[in-house]
């Protein structure tokens, strides 16, 4: 069984520049090696602005970055970008592949507090995908206040939260990452910026990767840039699953 070597960058973002942010990204990126994985926070062209898509970079233009860095790197490598679409503006987390095969949710649960529910169009289900052998669930940032939708039906191993989430609420972000690793039984990666934004709000980043027994394999600084790396192992987490089963116990649902 595969291991998967995860890098996720928590980093400040330039608001409203898409291009400076891919330049800044190329450079730091461009010194990862051995990665299968490699997450950049939520919406890392422009910074969580609800004006962003009716100046963001062309999902095309977006795409075409992402594969080129995963080609490079041979690595999938992802994060989500204010999106203007046919039918209206969406907040797409984009994941694309080595040979150019991309995967993409829309993130399902938006930010009323902030009006992004008058700005976005929320996605309509979720979605994992597979990759290098391992079941993928792929979260944007107020989605993890919302356990129901992230339920594993055994049916993914590493669940990738990324975000804008601010610097007042950084103790909610820790525990309910800690908490949907617990009681899902899978590893959990939260990719969350650093910096202030075009609107005065402060992001202290402590991204995390958490193992399924709660375990915290990887921490960024508070409020500094960093790259955090760890390696998963499937083989760990399947033998976990078997010695202490509390998913069989689990009540059925349904979305």
């Amino acid at each position: 069984m595969q291991n998967l070597n995860l890098s996720v960058l928590q980093q400040p973002l330039v608001w409203m520049d898409g291009e400076a942010n891919l330049s800044f990204f190329d450079q730091l990126i461009a010194g990862l090696s051995g990665r299968d994985l490699i997450i950049l926070p939520e919406m890392f062209t422009t910074g969580f602005a609800m004006e962003a898509a009716e100046s963001s970079l062309p999902e095309a233009r977006v795409i075409e970055w992402l594969h080129e860095k995963a080609r490079t790197t041979q690595a999938l490598v992802g994060g989500s970008a204010a999106i203007q679409t046919d039918k209206g503006a969406v907040n797409r987390f984009l994941l694309v592949e080595p040979e150019g095969k991309v995967h993409s949710y829309d993130k399902r649960h938006l930010f009323r507090m902030a009006d992004e529910h008058h700005h976005y169009l929320a996605g309509a289900r979720r979605e994992v995908f597979k990759w290098r052998g391992w079941r993928i669930l792929p979260q944007v940032c107020y989605d993890l206040r919302f356990p129901v939708f992230s339920r594993n039906n055994n049916d993914y191993d590493l669940a990738l939260y990324v975000a804008n989430w601010p610097a007042p609420r950084a103790g909610h972000w820790q525990a309910l990452l800690l908490a949907r690793a617990i009681e899902n039984q899978a590893y959990i990666a939260g990719c969350n910026r650093v910096g202030s934004d075009g609107n005065n709000h402060q992001y202290s980043g402590d991204s995390r990767i958490i193992s399924p027994l709660g375990e915290i394999l990887a921490a960024g600084e508070p409020h500094q840039p960093a790259v955090l790396n760890a390696e998963l192992s499937l083989k760990t987490l399947q033998e976990y699953r078997e010695r202490f089963p509390a998913w069989r116990d689990a009540d059925s649902f349904s979305l």
